[in-house]
């Protein structure tokens, strides 16, 4: 059975008889965050239903945003522009970067990913029309506590977002689930 087929039937069968704790959750809930919070975070498998228990988050309460390292890669890339939608539709008061330790950003390179990619048969024309960006963002990232600083500063200094909206950088430990204040707010 492929990988998609065994998703479409799992979910059959969870919408047929849903857990005994999802019965009493509203499914129809706002789409509007009740903490008016919006978290920048990583797409690390380790997270998934462990980073927002860890920090006390329901269905509904949060935004969350995830991409490779919890990256910033300009002032409108498309992490800024969901981060916009937050502030501006969604009520969104405060924004938490959140890095981990661990993170498999740190010790990826575009060497690597170029690499990679050719071998899987990408036109070394094709990667030559993003390399400038490639290396701006893979080798740019290093350790992911200086990474959450450069998001924090990032979007502090980003003209789009308004100065009332908190921006707090944080890090995660993907095993323990304990979390350390990185960047505190001005």
């Amino acid at each position: 059975m492929a990988l998609i087929d065994e998703i479409l039937q799992v979910n059959k069968e969870f919408c047929e008889n849903p857990p005994e704790n999802y019965e009493g959750e509203d499914h129809h809930k706002s789409k509007l965050p009740k903490k008016h919070l919006a978290i920048l975070t990583c797409m690390d498998t380790r997270l998934v239903t462990f980073l927002e228990p860890a920090l006390g988050l329901k269905r509904g309460d949060a935004k969350i945003i995830k991409n490779a390292g919890n990256c910033i890669t300009g002032p409108f890339d498309s992490t800024v522009r969901s981060l916009l939608v937050c502030i501006y539709e969604l009520g969104v008061k405060e924004i938490a970067v959140i890095g981990h330790h661990e993170c498999g950003m740190a010790k990826t390179t575009s060497e690597s990913l170029t690499k990679a990619m050719i071998e899987r048969g990408v036109s070394p024309d094709a990667i030559k029309m993003v390399e400038k960006e490639l290396i701006e963002w893979a080798d740019g990232f290093q350790k992911p506590e200086e990474n959450v600083q450069s998001a924090v500063a990032q979007l502090r200094s980003n003209p789009l977002i308004p100065k009332d909206v908190k921006i707090h950088g944080l890090m995660f430990h993907p095993r323990t689930g304990e979390v350390e204040l990185v960047v505190k707010e001005d």
